[in-house]
């Protein structure tokens, strides 16, 4: 039973969260079955996918199915015997279209034949005349790039930390405040996130930086977040497919109250301004609702209206009555959200209120300052805190301030930097492109002060000594 358990851990199953990968290029989706999705220009059903291990690469035929794709090992038991010779330099190839007998128009009837990726690739090189007289790594690059464009291939993986950072920095590097994965990962380090703590969160990178401290957590301790506005963001908690017990663990907290928090004035029992005026309504409905009643009785005491009267009356009089109920199903509804909101609010401050936080975790859009002084109040003393930056600016702001003010040690401002390489023989070397910059991170570590003394006396006897020895000499 627990084998297959595991098992079950590494296979698709419907209603999970997935990623779909194709090169570089990710896009998260839910398996449903029935349902088609979109993937680069592209529609396919993932019904088949269903039972099937992660990381498995599936080919797209007709109808937008999913095929499991063959066993690399054995094409590659084929590939051997149709090498052909290559020449020795690229040096009298000439780039003028002509090498390629088969027009777009042949290579669509290839595809309407239902001929795979790899057939049409083999075909391509079979109709080149200068394939040949290409050296080896120019026949390499030749077949890669043709694959790439020829082969309707998918792999579906499991949504990890890395992966999601990867496919928002390709996508919308903005929605993430273009945080790269390198970084992400400086950051879970440096903020010392680990199952049992208790983490503080305020980030503006549609909730990846939450779900990446939820997933190295792994359900165990309590994540509070802190949001500005309304509430919380948290598109990219829902990718990973977090199970039910990891949201338990999460908690929110508007930035808005944290003054009032750390003042000792916030009044988690204090009812919405919203909720007298729904006690006025509700009693509006009642006394219309028994208007009304009154009125049918009314009518059939005087007994004057004709028939047809009474019809239209009692149909306006139900259409009134299912207005009133949909309005107080409305006001139910929101009741019921503002005391779940209430809760909420109560059970994070209970939680704040302790002021032992074990880590900091910051990565916002908005200048890290004035959030940065307020947060770290909440810190056990020896713990650590990280805070990310697109810009240096505003974190040497953060660290000149937190040096004005005291109570944390060891100050490190750190620029990340990236770069990948292509390892293959003969031919390893610095990818051309790549990312400009990953970002600044500010970490550091909180300290107990002794507030017995003030804080400029420690300066003021410092340089004392200094003046006494200069005397002697």
């Amino acid at each position: 039973m627990a084998e297959n358990e595991d098992d079950n851990q590494y296979r698709i199953e419907e209603g999970d969260n997935v990623v779909l990968k194709r090169g570089d290029i990710y896009k998260a989706v839910q398996i449903q079955l029935k349902k088609k999705v979109i993937f680069e220009k592209q529609w396919i059903f993932l019904d088949n996918a269903v039972g099937q291990l992660y990381s498995t690469t599936f080919e797209i035929v007709s109808g937008g199915n999913l095929q499991p794709k063959e066993d690399r090992k054995e094409q590659d038991t084929e590939s051997p015997a149709d090498v052909k010779v290559a020449g020795t330099d690229n040096r009298n190839i000439v780039d003028d279209g002509k090498s390629q007998k088969l027009t777009r128009d042949d290579i669509e009837t290839l595809k309407e034949q239902g001929l795979k990726g790899q057939e049409i690739v083999q075909q391509l090189i079979e109709n080149s005349s200068t394939f040949t007289t290409k050296t080896g790594y120019a026949q390499d690059k030749y077949i890669k790039k043709k694959k790439k464009k020829y082969e309707n291939t998918v792999t579906i993986v499991k949504p990890t930390c890395r992966v999601l950072a990867m496919m928002y920095h390709g996508r919308e590097p903005g929605k993430i405040c273009h945080l790269r994965y390198d970084t992400l990962a400086q950051m879970l380090t440096l903020a010392n996130v680990h199952a049992g703590s208790k983490v503080l969160v305020f980030e503006t990178c549609a909730g990846l930086v939450l779900g990446a401290i939820m997933e190295r957590m792994g359900g165990y301790g309590s994540v509070i977040q802190m949001y500005p506005g309304g509430g919380p963001v948290r598109a990219g908690v829902e990718c990973f497919g977090f199970p039910a017990h990891f949201h338990n663990t999460l908690h929110e907290f508007p930035i808005c109250h944290v003054n009032a928090l750390l003042a000792g004035s916030l009044d988690t029992s204090a009812k919405d301004p919203s909720a007298g005026e729904n006690q006025i309504v509700d009693r509006q409905i009642g006394v219309a609702a028994e208007e009304q009643q009154n009125q049918p009785e009314l009518e059939q005491q005087d007994g004057g209206p004709e028939e047809q009267s009474m019809e239209t009356s009692s149909a306006e009089d139900q259409e009134n009555l299912e207005k009133e109920k949909r309005k107080e199903i409305k006001a139910q509804e929101k009741k019921s959200k503002l005391e779940e909101k209430r809760r909420k609010l109560a059970a994070a401050a209970a939680l704040l209120g302790g002021r032992n936080a074990d880590g900091l975790v910051i990565a916002s859009r908005f200048h890290p300052c004035p959030v940065l002084l307020r947060l770290i109040k909440f810190l056990s003393p020896s713990r650590p805190f990280v805070v990310f930056s697109q810009y240096k600016e505003t974190l040497i702001e953060c660290y000149t301030k937190l040096k004005e003010q005291g109570g944390t040690v060891n100050l490190r401002l750190t620029d990340t930097w990236l770069r990948h390489y292509q390892v293959l023989p003969n031919r390893t070397h610095p990818v051309l492109l790549m990312s400009g910059g990953g970002g600044y991170l500010l970490s550091g570590t909180t300290v107990a002060m002794d507030h017995s003394k003030p804080a400029g006396s420690l300066q003021a006897e410092g340089p004392a000594p200094k003046k006494q020895r200069m005397d002697e000499h």
